[in-house]
C-alpha cells in the first residue's frame, strides 16, 4: 500500500517509539488516528503533525476502550492498524508479581488480538488494508529474565502468522516487525544496564521507525530488524538447543541484575 494512501491507526502513539513512527508514517503521506492513554501527549503530537492526524483516548486493556477505539477508527475511515503499543518487565519469573506479568500479556497480546476482532469486519469493506504487529526480537528468541515479555511477543508473531494464512484470500496484508532492542523510556534502569554488561547493541527511536516504514513501502510481511538478531531467531527455530547454550553462558549476568531491582 502507498503511504500517501494509508489512514493508519497507530497504537501507543504516545511513547518514544509510537512518536517517531508517527512523525515519520505522516512525513511520508499517512493520515494518523493517534491511539492511547495519555491525552496531553497524544494533543501535542497531533499539534506538531499540523495535519491528517487526529485522536483517540482510551484504555485498551478495557472492552469500552476497544469499542471507543474501533467506532473511532471507523469513522476516521482507516485502511490500516499498526499494534505498537506494548509493555515489558525485567525479572526472574518466580519473583515477579502476578499482576506485572498479568499486565504485560494484556497489554502485549490480548489488546492487539481483541483490536483487530473487533476492526477486521471493517478493513475486510475496504479495497485494500493491512494489519500491522510490532513485535520482539524476543519473540523469535526468547530471553532469560524476560519470560512473560518473550511468551507475549512470540505470541504475536504466531498470532500474525496465522491470521496472514487465514486471510490469503481477501485484500488485508498482515505484517509483523521484529525490533531488536530499542533505546526508549520503557527500558528500566537495570535492562539498560544488562544491555550495557553483555554488550547488546539498541536502536534508537528513529532508526526503527525508518525500518518500519521502509517495511511497508516495500509490501514487507515478516521482518527481523538487526544483525545478529537475525542470525538468532533463524538459529533458534532449526537448533534451539545452540541458543539455550549461549543464553546459559549469560545466565548469572542476568540474574545479577534481575537481583538489582
Amino acid at each position: 500500500m502507498k503511504l500517501e494512501h494509508a489512514r493508519i491507526l497507530l497504537t501507543g502513539a504516545a511513547g518514544g517509539l509510537g512518536q517517531e513512527l508517527a512523525r515519520q508514517l505522516h512525513a511520508a503521506g499517512a493520515s494518523l488516528l493517534l491511539a492511547g492513554r495519555d491525552t496531553a501527549r497524544l494533543e501535542a503530537l497531533r499539534a506538531s503533525l499540523g495535519s491528517r492526524a487526529a485522536v483517540v483516548t482510551a484504555d485498551l486493556l478495557r472492552a469500552e476502550g476497544v469499542a471507543l477505539t474501533a467506532s473511532a477508527a471507523r469513522e476516521f475511515g482507516i485502511n490500516m492498524v499498526i499494534h505498537n503499543a506494548g509493555a515489558s518487565a525485567f525479572g526472574l519469573l518466580e519473583e515477579q508479581a502476578w499482576p506485572a506479568i498479568e499486565h504485560v500479556l494484556a497489554i502485549s497480546l490480548q489488546a492487539p488480538i481483541r483490536l483487530t476482532h473487533a476492526l477486521l469486519p471493517w478493513l475486510k469493506a475496504q479495497p485494500q488494508a493491512a494489519i500491522v504487529t510490532i513485535g520482539s526480537a524476543f519473540g523469535s528468541v526468547p530471553f532469560a529474565g524476560f519470560a512473560a515479555y518473550s511468551a507475549a511477543k512470540a505470541g504475536l508473531r504466531a498470532f500474525s502468522q496465522a491470521l496472514r494464512r487465514e486471510l490469503a484470500d481477501t485484500l488485508i496484508a498482515v505484517v509483523h516487525i521484529a525490533p531488536r532492542a530499542i533505546d526508549t523510556a520503557m527500558n528500566s534502569e537495570q535492562v539498560r544496564a544488562l544491555n550495557q554488561a553483555l554488550k547488546s547493541r539498541s536502536d534508537s527511536a528513529a532508526e526503527v521507525a525508518a525500518e518500519i516504514v521502509s517495511a511497508l513501502k516495500h509490501d514487507r510481511h515478516e521482518v527481523h530488524i538487526g544483525f545478529p538478531e537475525r542470525l538468532f531467531a533463524w538459529l533458534n527455530g532449526v537448533a534451539p538447543r545452540l541458543i539455550d547454550r549461549g543464553v546459559a553462558g549469560k545466565l548469572s549476568v542476568v540474574k545479577r541484575h534481575a537481583a538489582s531491582r
